[in-house]
Parts: C-alpha cells; structure tokens; sequence
C-alpha cells in the first residue's frame, strides 16, 4: 500500500519508524514545526528528521486546511493515511482521501480518555490498565471503530514516565498488525461503546498545581502523574513556588485544614488534605521529596523544618 503519515514528537516518530520497517511505502509525511509547549519539548523525537533521512516528502504544517496540502495529497495517490499524535483536527476530506480511509493510533484504551494526555489524565485517575488503540477515523475525534488494541497494567508505584515507555513500545506492534488486517482486505471491525467514552482537554502548567481538597490518594497520584520529564505536581509555600517530586499517602488519620503543614511521619511530613479534613477522617499527603525554585531537589524535611503554616495554590 501507499501510506501517507500524519504525525508529531516521539509517537509520530515511532509510527513512522514502523511504517518504514513494513512492507508498504511511504509517500508522504505531514507532521507540525517544532513547539515550545511545555509538553510538546519532551518525548520530541523528530518525524520531519526520520522522513528525511529516509527521502521520503515532509510537509510542515500547524492545520491541515490549506489548498497546497489537498494537492500534494492528490497527487501521492495514498491507499491508506496513517496519523499518530496529529494535535489538531484532520477534515473529512482528507480523512476519507485514500481508498482504505485513516488509521489512528491513540495512546488510550478507547472509548476512555480520547483526546490529549491520556497517560496522565488516567494515572490520576486511579486506572489499572492504560494502553494504546489503533482505530479508523470517522467525524467524531478518536470516536472510530477500533482496528487493534493491546492494554498494560499501572502498577501502584508507576510514574507518567514509566506508562509513556511502556505504551510507546506498543506502536510498532499495533501498526504492524493493523496494516497487514487493512491490506488483507479486511473491512469491519469492532465499533466502539460511546456509552463509555470520556474526552480529555490538553493539560497546561496549571493543571499541575495541587488541590489540597483532594483525597491525599489522588495527590499521590498526581505526583506521579507529573514526574520528570513531565513539568511537576506544585504547590506554594511562604511564597516560593516548591515542587513535590516524591510523595506517599500517610499511614495515620489527620484532621484540620487542606494544606496545613502538620506533622513528621517516616520520611516525610505530612500535609492535611481532603474535602472532609475537617471532619478528622482523611489521611494526608506525606512529603517526602522536594525542588525548589531555585532547582535544588530537597527532602521535605529541609524545607518545612517547622510544623505549622500552609500550602496554598497561590502565592
């Protein structure tokens, strides 16, 4: 077949990688210039660089809405489109160009967490199993009848990072094996239950600040969920921006204020947290590591040396 690809950063460069190991050939490659978005600058292999090293045709583009593009992609006659990581929306015009239509590739379990960060927005969420789908694009955003999907366990200890390398390593796979089911001949696969889809929104540095009205569970989890490279899990303290890096749920019932700096417990000091706090039911987050803003990584018992005072989400 011939494949145009569609993608960005290192899932784009892992799709594109496979599709140039495969037996199909490549045509064309339309992947985004580079970002300085705090989340575009990391896992940012290129796929303009892969493509041409490979001669293969690239095309920088932002939106895929301009005539020049409609031309090119006439003109590589492609049988299938391939996109992986395209952050913004692909027209039905394009979508449905090629004669076997386009293959998504989402690093989700779909129907859950369509949309952006899925990893994180996952972790955070408490799930077991995470993974990566490759479906067929249709008008509704990752909402296509699924091709091959393949799930991995989070463990109770995993990191954003951890789930990144393995799920990425899922791509070669699954594009592998959706391609050869397309080319087969193959036309009917398994529509997704829209009763169990959920949509996700790009993350940004805010999201990153710490609420100390969660349940100090699921603060531990966005500690994860924002570990490096990732920009981390915040919160202020005396005014200084303090990164959590490290951090555990505590192992006794504390009562008060969200955010009030309470007491030492192991390693770490413990933070009151949770909506019912008040009510002395919740257990707290316990620090266990910091950076400051100065870029120092601390243990939090240098930092918060008195017991006492509050973390807030602003300074």
């Amino acid at each position: 077949m011939r494949v145009v690809m569609f993608g960005y950063q290192t899932w784009g460069h892992r799709t594109l990688q496979a599709l140039l190991d495969s037996t199909h050939e490549v045509v064309l490659v339309v992947t985004h210039p580079k970002s300085e978005h705090a989340y575009e600058r990391i896992w940012s292999d290129s796929v303009a660089e892969l493509a041409e090293a490979h001669d293969v045709p690239v095309l920088l583009r932002n939106r895929p809405d301009d005539e020049e593009l409609m031309v090119r992609l006439k003109e590589a006659e492609p049988d299938l489109i391939v996109a992986n990581n395209w952050r913004t929306w692909i027209p039905p015009e394009i979508f449905r160009l090629p004669r076997h239509g386009t293959l998504n590739v989402h690093d989700s379990l779909l129907p859950a967490y369509a949309g952006f960060s899925p990893l994180i927005w996952a972790l955070i969420n408490g799930e077991p199993e995470v993974g990566v789908t490759a479906h067929m694009m249709n008008d509704e955003l990752d909402a296509g009848d699924i091709v091959v999907q393949r799930a991995v366990p989070v463990g109770p200890a995993d990191t954003a990072t951890d789930l990144f390398h393995r799920t990425v390593d899922l791509i070669a796979p699954i594009v592998t094996e959706a391609l050869d089911l397309i080319d087969s001949g193959r036309t009917t696969w398994t529509p997704q239950d829209r009763s169990k889809a959920s949509f996700f929104h790009k993350r940004s540095i805010e999201d990153s600040n710490i609420d100390w009205t969660w349940p100090a569970e699921d603060i531990e989890r966005l500690v994860r969920a924002q570990s490096d490279p990732y920009p981390n899990a915040f919160t202020h303290y005396r005014g200084e921006r303090i990164r959590v890096l490290k951090a555990s749920v505590s192992q006794g019932v504390y009562g008060g204020t969200p955010g009030r700096v309470f007491i030492r417990e192991g390693d770490g000091v413990v933070i009151v947290a949770g909506a019912e706090a008040r009510r002395g039911r919740c257990h707290g987050l316990v620090i266990e590591q910091v950076r400051t803003e100065d870029g120092r990584d601390l243990p939090a018992t240098e930092v918060f040396r008195t017991m006492g005072g509050y973390l807030t989400r602003q300074p």
